[in-house]
């Protein structure tokens, strides 16, 4: 319900176990030698003031340092948009009232998402003949918040969304002058759904509020209890938040979701409603412009799932108001654990003139653990859609992904083997009418053999499809290789299917070096002989060149960003590879924080998330590249390196096995992992083993609660936005497939709630207020805090005001990084070289307590 509050009457909730697990824990630990003072003194009137706090002085400047800007270019590759977002938002914004109902937050004063991501600045430089042109600043009116730029399909106008208190208004930009001027009168309605559909070069479909609705209904009591019942049937939903919990909250639902479809001029500014309003959850441009294709929430609502899984109604709509039922999605409630519904899903629009709709129906009945050849099949129903749909293609797994080529007569098919962790491509004939071309199949995991994204062009209704030039698609991919990211540009003759590679970041060939990374922004003509890619080294960052001539080997720069944060161009940054003990290949990037001086070691931080993988080869390849330009966002870890700390990022933290069976070694893999990553760290001299610190969010919290219950590898950890009690998510969790009921032993062991009496290191827990995401309620960390506070452990528990599962009101991300920076140096001392004992001293040391309890 409504979130109302003021927050600086309760700034920050806060809560610690007595003096860290006790007066006579604290002073046990006071008489130890080698633990640091910090950690044995009282707490301090500071650490448990209820207050926001501020990182140090250097964390500050880079977390308020400019954001670097993204890049867009138009549909017909004239203008280039570059737009710098607002960083972080206030926890002002986040306090406004908002409600929580089928699995949504969203603002009832505007009918839209809670979240949007605001643009600071907005600038268009022409790209005529690829390289003239001036950047243009956009002058954003005072006011609200821009979001969400799109282009015309001619690229002739832009559209920006700008929430105020009261509504979202629609502004429409000229690419030519920059001017912008808002559509008068129009309130659009983007809860659910925020596309358009494009009707010619100034009209176009949009949701808007209904003028007519009236106020929301206003329950002053309950009408009754909230009551659900379920007789004899299986319905294992996966744990979700913000569900509908009585009628009450369902008809205020169904009043915020109620929407419009209006038709839009943009030259006069004249809105005309189409048909009635509905609950519309997606609108999507079908064939020639002047139909769409529809879905519209059925009532009645359910309290078990989200309002994307609630029964649907696709519907064909004719800009005069002519409606045509075409199909029903049900309810998906009592649906098998990783399975689907049984009847038509995932309805989609041809965006060839054919306009036929096609939908996906179960084979298996929905579930997959039974046996079937094939486990879904692509139906195709044609105008006027009144007679039979016929089937068109059966593919072996589930269907995925669905990307229509230019003319709607082709597809690429996408499938995933959730059994193998295997996925397959095909491009398929859709009206049936020839045998489907296998493209690729791989693991999911295998980012070697990644072939990229098809790149994609907007047609006249907006509708984005695959690009096809002479017979050939594009694929842009991230390049993964043993010696990291080098992104590319691949061109794909579909008679053939044979790849030719037209641009590599790096290669010489390309005119390309060691020291650049560069990822493709654009092909500018159907053989690739000018694109665009964003060019990027460690001390530059990411600007946009124009590349052409012979092999592409010509430079031409087109933007001039600038550091917004040079020094962090003293950070040392290297990638580190090793194997544990069983021969599995690790790796983890290795930052070194300012003033490092080789041979010093520092007390470190191990941050990590856990991955499954089907078999070692994948697990062992590399990800990211040391050419990238070092930026830090928000909440991470690499803060630490400003306090002087060494951080070891994204350590590979692999489980490998059957994926049915894997996390039965779960406990077993991460030990080893860790064990390996810690005795890599100390090889190098960066790093001390009785001063290292693991830490991570969401599952790499739950990986570091579950590291210091099981083993002594770490001195302390830091767990954000975890889950700890996997009784608390009977029906799957991560990649976990078995029920509790089916793995009971192996839900209990990898639950650290279980081994709180165990837990003796201590263990910094942050998280969100209102933290949604499925299976990390704010209650996992509360009732761990509890259970370590009850058994003398070493715990400290902070929750943050309106934050969900990640942080991002600046007074939050700032408080988060002064709770990390303090625990380290609590627990590990200040981010300074460890003094090196005497050998005498060495001796005398108590001997190092075993890996595993």
């Amino acid at each position: 319900m409504s979130q109302a509050r003021v927050p600086s009457l309760i700034p920050l909730t806060l809560s610690l176990a007595a003096a860290l697990g006790g007066l006579a824990a604290s002073a046990a630990r006071a008489a130890s030698a080698d633990e640091p003072a910090a950690t044995s003194a009282l707490t301090s009137a500071a650490t448990l003031a209820q207050i926001y706090q501020q990182p140090s002085p250097a964390i500050r400047a880079v977390l308020d340092a400019k954001a670097l800007p993204s890049y867009l270019v138009s549909p017909d590759q004239r203008t280039l948009a570059i737009v710098v977002p607002r960083k972080l938002r206030t926890v002002a914004e986040l306090a406004r009232p908002v409600l929580r109902h089928a699995g949504l937050r969203y603002d009832p004063a505007t009918d839209s998402p809670q979240l949007i991501t605001a643009i600071e600045s907005l600038s268009l430089r022409p790209l005529q003949g690829g390289a003239e042109g001036t950047e243009r600043p956009v002058a954003l009116p005072a006011g609200g918040a821009f979001h969400q730029l799109r282009f015309s399909p001619d690229g002739k106008r832009f559209l920006l969304n700008r929430r105020t208190d009261t509504a979202v208004e629609l502004w429409v930009g000229e690419v030519a002058t920059g001017k912008l001027k808002a559509v008068p009168r129009l309130k659009l309605h983007t809860m659910l759904e925020n596309d358009v559909v494009w009707l010619n070069d100034h009209e176009l479909v949009t949701l808007t509020v209904p003028a007519k609705r009236g106020p929301a209904p206003v329950f002053n009591a309950p009408s009754g209890p909230s009551i659900q019942e379920s007789i004899g049937r299986n319905s294992p939903e996966r744990t979700q938040q913000d569900l509908l919990g009585n009628a009450q909250e369902a008809a205020v639902f169904a009043h915020h979701a109620s929407s419009q479809l209006a038709r839009v001029d943009l030259n006069t500014g004249a809105v005309r409603p189409i048909g009635e309003p509905g609950l519309f959850s997606h609108i999507e441009a079908l064939g020639t412009p002047g139909q769409l294709l529809t879905m519209r929430l059925l009532e009645p609502f359910s309290y078990q799932v989200g309002w994307d899984d609630f029964a649907a109604q696709a519907e064909v709509r004719g800009v005069d108001g002519k409606v045509v039922p075409i199909g029903r999605t049900r309810l998906k409630e009592g649906v098998p654990v990783e399975g689907v519904i049984t009847g038509p899903r995932h309805f989609f629009a041809s965006p060839g003139a054919d306009g036929a709709v096609y939908w996906v129906e179960a084979l298996d009945g929905g579930d997959t653990r039974v046996p079937a050849p094939h486990r879904d099949r692509l139906m195709r129903l044609d105008p006027p859609y009144t007679g039979e749909a016929r089937e068109v293609h059966r593919v072996a797994q589930r269907l995925s992904r669905l990307d229509f080529l230019e003319g709607g007569r082709q597809a690429l098919v996408q499938d995933f083997d959730l059994a193998k962790m295997r996925t397959s491509t095909e491009l398929v004939t859709m009206d049936g009418g020839a045998a489907a071309q296998r493209l690729i199949e791989r693991s999911v995991r295998d980012r070697y053999r990644d072939p990229g994204t098809p790149l994609q062009r907007m047609l006249p209704t907006g509708r984005a499809v695959v690009r096809v030039d002479e017979g050939a698609l594009w694929y842009f991919g991230t390049g993964a290789s043993p010696e990291g990211d080098k992104p590319f540009i691949d061109r794909l003759g579909l008679a053939d299917n044979k790849k030719s590679r037209v641009f590599q970041s790096g290669a010489p060939v390309n005119g390309g070096d060691a020291a650049h990374h560069e990822r493709p922004l654009a092909v500018f003509d159907g053989e690739g002989r000018r694109v665009l890619t964003v060019r990027e080294s460690v001390s530059e960052p990411g600007n946009v060149v124009l590349r052409g001539g012979p092999s592409l080997a010509e430079l031409t720069p087109l933007t001039d960003v600038k550091d917004p944060a040079p020094q962090l161009r003293e950070i040392q940054r290297e990638f580190v590879r090793f194997k544990r003990e069983d021969g599995v290949a690790l790796s983890f990037w290795l930052y070194k924080p300012p003033g490092y001086q080789p041979g010093e070691r520092r007390p470190t931080v191990v941050w990590a998330y856990p991955l499954e993988y089907t078999d070692a080869s994948t697990a062992g390849q590399v990800s990211g590249s040391s050419n990238r330009f070092n930026v830090f966002p928000g909440t991470s870890p690499l803060m630490l390196l400003l306090d002087g700390y060494v951080v070891l990022m994204d350590a590979t933290m692999p489980v490998v096995g059957d994926p049915k069976t894997v996390n039965d070694s779960f406990i077993a893999q991460i030990t080893a992992n860790a064990q390996a990553i810690i005795d890599k760290a100390v090889d190098l001299g960066v790093s001390d083993r009785d001063h290292m610190v693991v830490g991570g969010h969401s599952y790499g919290a739950f990986m570091t609660a579950n590291l210091l219950a099981h083993t002594r590898l770490f001195k302390a950890g830091i767990a954000r936005s975890g889950a700890y009690n996997r009784s608390l998510t009977p029906f799957g969790f991560q990649s976990e497939r078995r029920t509790y009921w089916e793995a009971q032993e192996v839900y209990q062991k990898l639950s650290p709630f279980n081994y709180a009496d165990r837990l003796k290191e201590p263990l910094l827990l942050i998280h969100g207020e209102l933290d949604n995401n499925p299976g990390t309620f704010p209650m996992q960390s509360a009732r761990l805090y509890q259970a370590l506070a009850g058994t003398g452990g070493s715990v400290r528990y902070v929750t943050l005001p309106f934050e969900s599962h990640g942080y991002s009101a600046r007074e939050s991300v700032g408080h988060t990084l002064w709770e990390m920076s303090e625990w380290m140096k609590r627990q590990v001392g200040p981010g300074a070289p460890i003094a090196t004992p005497t050998t005498a001293e060495a001796a005398d040391a108590e001997p190092k307590a075993p890996a595993a309890r």
